[in-house]
């Protein structure tokens, strides 16, 4: 299992890069990677403004609301974590369903808090404008009770 962690890890590196400067390769116009950078930028990067430049005008209006991104994650996505491993859902096609300027996309989060794991599940709705996507709503847990 730590092997799987250390593998997902060094992805995740991979993926966000090195430097400040998050440019990712051709995928970069597509949901999945928009979603994963929203995400990256909130509980890797601790970054609220990089989230905001990934999210709708009326969801980023929310998130600053909230002052950091350790409160907006806490308080309105309900999840934490110390360090997290972020993937795309590909386990069935019908879970990321894009059609036209809308998508949604289920994310899987795997992560520390407080020396224990930590699993769980977000569904992301996604809206493109001008040929870019941009997060627009956060579901809770799909498969939870």
């Amino acid at each position: 299992m730590k092997y799987l962690t250390v593998i997902l890890a060094c992805f995740t590196l991979l993926i966000s890069g090195c430097g400040k400067d998050n440019k990712g390769t051709g995928e970069s116009t597509t949901p999945g990677y928009t979603a994963t950078a929203y995400f990256d930028s909130l509980y890797n990067q601790d970054n609220l403004e990089i989230a905001a430049k990934h999210a709708t005008p009326r969801l980023a209006r929310v998130m600053r609301s909230y002052g950091t991104a350790k409160q907006f994650t806490r308080n309105l996505v309900n999840m934490q974590f110390d360090q997290v491993t972020i993937e795309l859902d590909m386990t069935n096609q019908s879970l990321r369903e894009q059609y036209g300027d809308s998508a949604k996309i289920n994310m899987v989060f795997t992560g520390m808090l407080r020396g224990e794991q930590v699993d769980d599940m977000r569904s992301v709705q996604l809206l493109r404008k001008k040929g870019k996507w941009y997060v627009d709503k956060i579901n809770p847990d799909p498969f939870a009770r």
